[in-house]
């Protein structure tokens, strides 16, 4: 499962960079930033509930 998230972050990210490097998209580039941080840091939360068990 943790590897399915850190793939859409990775796709996430590379959309947002390159809307960025091209001005496309507008607002939705920043969403898609947004969308990424929240995902990182559920992750990040996903992987310290698994080591505890």
């Amino acid at each position: 499962m943790l590897g399915i998230i850190w793939g859409i972050i990775v796709i996430l990210f590379a959309v947002w960079l390159i809307g960025l490097i091209f001005h496309i998209g507008g607002a939705l580039i920043n969403l898609l930033l947004v969308v990424v941080l929240i995902l990182i840091i559920w992750n990040l939360i996903q992987s310290a509930r698994n080591k505890r068990k």
